[in-house]
């Protein structure tokens, strides 16, 4: 099950678990929920270190004692302030209780809230127990590898569309057909001003484009 928090913040429940992405929740005009509402977490998985992701992934964690997930240099920092964490890289995989992520490429920065270094960012593939393959890019421009991550038989895919820091309508179409994903969702987009993008005209060409299904979700 699946539930969109707002910009880049999901929910993610698998049988008995409950993963956060990018949990964002303070200070987001888009934000669905309130923290105090996010009480059963058990992982936290952020894909880079900038603000908008990183969230509250310290005070969820803390109040949770929620696993979080990320690279190694998050994790570190992040370990730092006494959150229980497990580092990874790109390419590298591990195996949860809810499935196996493996952390891939993604264009982008990734410093952390306190301008140190937050090593490289990333997107997540989770494959689900039941063998469901969800793909979250996390913030990045695109790239031709994502033809590589296509080849793993994406069930879902969660695509930043909102230019200026990631990429816009024209690349995200351009990699929903190199994902060739069964269903997939803009993210990224409408949070700020500068981020404003027109997401059914961009699901519009999609389904004229590809044969993907897309999804728009209000948070």
């Amino acid at each position: 099950k699946l539930r969109f928090l707002g910009h880049a913040a999901f929910e993610v429940r698998s049988e008995n678990t409950t993963l956060l992405i990018d949990p964002f929740i303070s200070g987001n005009p888009a934000a669905a929920v309130k923290l105090e509402d996010l009480a059963a977490v058990d992982y936290i998985l952020v894909t880079h270190g900038h603000g908008d992701h990183m969230g509250d992934t310290v005070a969820i964690a803390k109040r949770t004692s929620a696993l979080a997930v990320s690279n190694a240099e998050i994790s570190r920092w992040l370990a730092g302030k006494g959150i229980k964490t497990q580092g990874q890289h790109i390419g590298g995989g591990h195996e949860y209780p809810f499935g196996y992520l493996k952390l891939t490429n993604a264009l982008h920065g990734s410093s952390l809230p306190d301008g140190s270094y937050g090593g490289n960012p990333a997107g997540l593939l989770i494959t689900s127990k039941d063998g469901k393959k969800l793909y979250f890019a996390g913030d990045t421009g695109l790239f031709g590898d994502m033809r590589l991550i296509g080849d793993e038989g994406i069930d879902f895919a969660a695509l930043p569309i909102g230019d200026n820091y990631t990429m816009g309508p024209d690349d995200a179409l351009r990699a929903v057909k190199l994902l060739n994903p069964r269903v997939v969702m803009p993210m990224h987009y409408d949070t700020f001003d500068l981020i404003k993008q027109d997401a059914r005209a961009w699901a519009d060409r999609v389904a004229q484009e590809t044969s993907a299904k897309v999804l728009i979700l209000k948070p």
